[in-house]
């Protein structure tokens, strides 16, 4: 939950992790997630808003996740957010997961102009998106299969790690030594802006086969920064391209693998090359979060993307390009 003011900026922003409650179950389990959302939702609202000083009434909308994701827990979440503007008499704006994540870089005082490109990098996607404007939106390239965060994910699971597992693979690669292990970069030697990381996993998990019971902490750790390494090249190396053939000078890195600390560097290292400037949300707006909903929700509010009926929907399913939001004429 968070509650944003347009003159004052980010009030207050508050998160219940999961992650204690999934790591059980090596990953999310829908129906556990959507019970434990209607359990937490309202104790949340209440604090968000003690911390940012302000009353319900005051609000002047309420922006929630329309999709995609988990539809269960974003019907509950969008059951609250329509429910809470209808009480209150305020227009109810639903918010693309995804546009949140590419608008999470204007929480800072060092925002993004437009046009940039940006790299949209996180568990289920893997982008590369021109941004001419506010729901102006070119998409150059996406993944065909596996998003690098999943890449990161199972990858960590292969290697016995914890949930969840990209973070904690990025931590094991920092033990490792560079170029033990030469995983496939998927697709970097082709032309365009297309992402596949199915190949790398599979790469993983026959490496992982073929140390068998010799398997030991310093061998697991070179395995680690040979995936993370395989990532980061594909993932810049695409990246660099696509600043290279738009000539666009800006760059904007979101998604939950923004927050990973080497391809943070490479990437700045690939913009300073070219002239660019580089934009990353702070770590905790790198993952989801409220504060990303409210900023294009308030951008949405502006523009007249409030929901204009009654009827509580959310989408599994919903292409960036295809913006408009449910229940939005």
């Amino acid at each position: 939950m968070a509650v944003l003011d347009c003159a004052r900026g980010l009030l207050a922003h508050e998160l219940f992790s999961q992650v204690d409650l999934h790591r059980l179950y090596g990953g999310v389990v829908p129906e556990l997630a959507s019970r434990d959302h209607v359990q937490r939702l309202l104790p949340l609202v209440r604090q968000a808003l003690a911390k940012a000083g302000t009353t319900a009434s005051q609000l002047d909308g309420v922006a929630y996740t329309a999709g995609p994701g988990l539809v269960g827990a974003l019907l509950t979440g969008a059951a609250l957010g329509r429910s809470l503007a209808y009480a209150l008499g305020v227009p109810a704006v639903p918010v693309h997961h995804l546009e949140g994540h590419l608008l999470a870089p204007l929480l800072e005082d060092r925002a993004p102009p437009f046009p940039h490109l940006a790299l949209l990098v996180s568990g289920g996607h893997t982008m590369l998106i021109v941004v001419r404007a506010l729901g102006d939106y070119q998409l150059l390239g996406e993944t065909r299969d596996d998003a690098a965060g999943e890449a990161f994910d199972k990858s960590a699971k292969l290697l016995g790690l914890p949930y969840p597992g990209g973070p904690e693979l990025a931590r094991l690669a920092e033990q490792g030594r560079a170029g033990v292990f030469e995983f496939p970069r998927p697709m970097l030697d082709r032309e365009g802006f297309e992402f596949s990381f199915s190949g790398l996993k599979t790469a993983v998990m026959l490496a992982v086969r073929e140390a068998g019971a010799a398997m030991n902490e310093p061998l697991r750790a070179n395995i680690a920064r040979g995936v993370q390494e395989a990532i980061v090249d594909t993932l810049v190396g695409k990246t660099a391209r696509a600043l290279d053939e738009t000539g666009l000078l800006h760059l904007v890195v979101a998604g939950g693998v923004s927050a990973n600390r080497a391809l943070r560097e490479a990437l700045q290292a690939a913009a300073t090359a070219r002239g660019a400037e580089i934009y990353f949300p702070r770590f905790e707006f790198c993952t989801d979060n409220a504060a990303m909903i409210a900023v294009a929700g308030m951008a949405r509010l502006q523009q007249g993307g409030a929901a204009t009926h009654l009827a509580i929907e959310a989408r599994a399913q919903w292409p960036l390009m295809s913006l408009r939001a449910p229940g939005v004429q």
